[in-house]
């Protein structure tokens, strides 16, 4: 998202819950907390005992986080075993210097898995590149995992982050603040109590790699910081343990195939030579598919007449993956899947992108993920699930998650609501990168993509935003593409923004329009998207995070006018934009950030700002109109016809020009012919496009109703400024009328007001943007000729 255009975390104890190995993947979901036992600090001298820190804005889960099992929930939906360990929790933290050693000491505690600027975590305190974080706790393995390897498991953390289990280190340090990673620590444990040192170095903007929206700056709540926000350095996911199988599978890869009905399986795994896996699909408890096949190659399960994945019935199978050596089950895991498909395909002859074969257009918003207590991290599942639910209360399809990738759960939720996901690959900073960066950002979007690939919901790969940190464009689509052909890619969201450098491949075409929805049509290669527009601003007093400093692409002085422009907006998509080959928007934003006032919720997510009926009814009519016909209104061009007014009492007067300007007066037979001669006009195609329209004076030939500054008036002109404001898009109307929006405005709307014409925006603030009869004054009648 970019500036307004001109033109546009005592000691813990581990929570064990024994429970049944669920036979399904989502049972296993249920799994909270994994094995019980107590961990304690470790500190040569006792760090100050963990107290939480003041949010500076207070959601409705910030005092429900536990204090020694946060986000006790199984982490990773997608390949579930049924005993685990989680160690988030109060561990021992200390701050260094970023080329330092271990330290002797850790004199503080830190909750995990939030970061370290964070209320949430206890900290609460800037952290910049010239700083190591070290965190350090103990645990012991329990006795039921004797003869299995253990793994220790990262959901993320940002950015290097290196690890010893009793003083030894576990693998190579992790470069990336996006992607989870794993060690087998085996053969490091002592078989009593083990301690965990990690360090995490986060350089944050100062460094080459993908840093998203985070910047460096004061944790408190103060002015200014515009469209970046607080960084969220070290560990921002849940850390746990897990026994495995020295033979075992830790990735499934699949992919629906609808024209077959079956599903395409991938199973990899370690330590696996010799082994073959079984893959079953099922629903209720009922076998539908099940195969045998080699493991790290593709092989297929039959789904006969599968039930298909939307959003409107977002059904998941149950997935198990068993490991076999001869015919000994080694391993299993269990997972899901959604069977749907994602393409492209010419819809009344025009590119959409298609869901099942079908075109639905998608209506989404723009997630940035951030939270004002906890930051990267939200403070509890529900949490984490409530933005996706909001989501669909407010009758959105889609969700484009900018420039941040979330916890597995958050795509398990996505996966279960039934939310169209477009994934951003998280950007480096602004400035071009160097080799090392570009090495070290494909590297993690490799990974990325490794590890959400089976999510039904995430449908379109987002590489680029507005050309931040751009390089190689085409290249990297093409290989996206290549790497995952099951999704659509999106080369670079904003292509018209910024200097961004569009690479002309992949999908999509992508604009960013603020406030919108601009004009953005598709290609003969690729489907047009309108990837940001909005940005209606309300700051609603007491929950701003800088009282005072929130800023917005444009400010609404009410909810009342926020509510009529919003549906004004998504009107003017379904009525306008669609029909000429639109066929998705992301609205900025679901919620505000920091000082960030776009939201349709506030940053403390207290307060739905927009009345949610009104606007889930609109993005419903908008969905469901693009199931049906898509094809525009077409006027008769070549023509010379009159519009009249339809408001009722005033339904004698036509729309004439006068002194080269446009009015409204009463015409009849009895009108002299300068009056009829003015109220004349010869429909011919759109100067700016020709699946609109322009009206030329009949009087005046080479002179058009053209808008400017919102009155419209009469006159001649070129250049391309005139050619789209003398052009006008019509949409249907009631009783059969027609609605004229502007071509490079289509939020607003010709319409007559005390008898002189303008354009209109519904939930705008001018006088002649007044709610009152504005659809009844904007419809009009085209009707024969007053001259022929």
């Amino acid at each position: 998202m970019r500036p307004m255009s001109p033109a546009l975390r005592r000691p813990g104890t581990w929570l064990r819950r024994r429970e049944r190995w669920a036979t399904t993947a989502l049972a296993a979901l249920t799994l909270v907390g994994g094995t019980a036992l107590t961990a304690t600090g470790t500190a040569t001298a006792a760090p100050q005992a963990w107290t939480p820190k003041p949010s500076p804005m207070t959601t409705p889960w910030t005092n429900e986080v536990p204090t020694t099992t946060p986000l006790p929930e199984y982490p990773r939906p997608q390949l579930t075993r049924p005993d685990w360990a989680n160690l988030n929790g109060i561990w021992d933290f200390a701050v260094t210097s970023a080329d330092a050693g271990q330290p002797a000491t850790f004199t503080e505690q830190i909750r995990v898995p939030f970061v370290a600027e964070s209320a949430l975590s206890g900290i609460q305190r800037r952290i910049t590149q010239n700083d190591k974080l070290w965190y350090k706790r103990t645990f012991t393995v329990p006795a039921g995992w004797n003869g299995r390897r253990v793994q220790l498991h990262f959901g993320a953390s940002d950015w290097r982050t290196t690890v010893w289990v009793n003083g030894r280190q576990a693998g190579a340090a992790h470069s990336g603040g996006f992607d989870a990673f794993s060690h087998d620590i085996t053969d490091l444990l002592n078989g009593g109590t083990n301690t965990i040192v990690v360090s995490v170095w986060d350089p944050t903007e100062t460094g080459g790699q993908a840093v998203g929206k985070q910047r460096i700056r004061d944790v408190a709540p103060h002015p200014g910081g515009g469209i970046f926000y607080t960084a969220a350095s070290g560990i921002w996911q849940t850390v746990w343990l897990e026994p495995t199988a020295p033979a075992h599978i830790t990735r499934l890869d699949m992919v629906p195939d609808l024209a077959n009905n079956r599903l395409k399986v991938t199973v990899r795994g370690a330590g696996t030579n010799g082994h073959q896996a079984r893959v079953t699909v099922s629903t209720g408890g009922s076998t539908v598919g099940t195969a045998t096949g080699p493991v790290g190659a593709e092989f297929t399960v039959p789904v006969p007449n599968p039930r298909l994945w939307t959003p409107e019935d977002p059904f998941l199978y149950d997935v198990r993956a068993d490991l076999l050596s001869g015919s000994t089950t080694v391993d299993s895991v269990g997972s899901y899947t959604g069977m749907r498909s994602v393409g492209l395909a010419r819809v009344d002859g025009l590119l959409r992108p298609v869901l099942n074969g079908q075109f639905v257009f998608q209506t989404g918003t723009l997630d940035q993920g951030y939270w004002p207590d906890g930051i990267y991290t939200a403070p509890t599942d529900a949490a984490l699930r409530h933005d996706l639910q909001k989501h669909k209360d407010l009758g959105f399809n889609m969700v484009r998650k900018h420039i941040k990738v979330e916890p597995q759960r958050w795509f398990y939720w996505a996966d279960r609501l039934g939310l169209l996901v477009w994934q951003d690959m998280p950007s480096m900073d602004l400035r071009t990168p160097d080799a090392a960066a570009r090495t070290q950002w494909e590297a993690e979007y490799d990974r990325v993509i490794d590890q959400h690939r089976s999510s039904p919901s995430l449908i379109m790969w987002v590489n680029q935003n507005e050309g931040w940190g751009q390089y190689d464009q085409a290249r990297i689509a093409t290989e996206v593409k290549a790497y995952d052909p099951s999704r659509l890619v999106n080369n670079m969201s904003g292509v018209n923004c910024c200097g961004a450098v569009d690479g002309g491949n992949g999908d999509i075409v992508d604009h960013h329009v603020y406030v919108g929805p601009g004009t953005t049509v598709p290609s003969a290669t690729r489907a047009a998207v309108l990837g940001e527009f909005g940005g209606l601003g309300l700051k609603v007093a007491g929950h701003e995070w800088y009282p005072g400093g929130g800023f917005s692409y444009e400010d609404q002085p009410s909810a009342a006018h926020l509510n009529n422009r919003l549906t004004g907006l998504l009107d003017a998509i379904r009525e306008v934009r669609m029909p000429r080959g639109l066929s998705a928007s992301v609205y900025t934003e679901i919620t505000d950030v920091e000082n960030e006032a776009n939201g349709l919720l506030t940053y403390d997510r207290q307060v739905v700002k927009v009345d949610e009926a009104r606007i889930r009814a609109a993005n419903r009519a908008l969905v469901d109109a693009s199931r049906g016909s898509t094809a525009p209104l077409t006027l008769p061009t070549g023509q010379y016809r009159s519009l009249r007014v339809t408001t009722p009492g005033l339904t004698d007067r036509y729309i004439r020009h006068k002194d080269g300007a446009a009015f409204t007066e009463v015409v009849g037979s009895a009108s002299d012919a300068l009056l009829k001669n003015d109220a004349t006009w010869r429909i011919v195609a759109g100067l700016a496009n020709s699946s609109c329209y322009s009206f030329e004076s009949r009087n005046y030939p080479g002179e058009y109703l053209r808008h400017r500054e919102y009155r419209v008036y009469k006159e001649a002109g070129s250049g391309d400024l005139f050619r789209a404001d003398a052009t006008f898009c019509p949409v249907r109307g009631a009783n059969g009328g027609v609605r004229l929006s502007a071509y490079n405005f289509p939020e607003q709307y010709l319409r007559h007001y005390d008898a002189q014409l303008w354009l209109a925006t519904p939930g705008g603030t001018h006088t002649w943007d007044n709610p009152a009869l504005f659809t009844e004054d904007t419809t009009w009648t085209v009707e024969a000729p007053w001259a022929p």
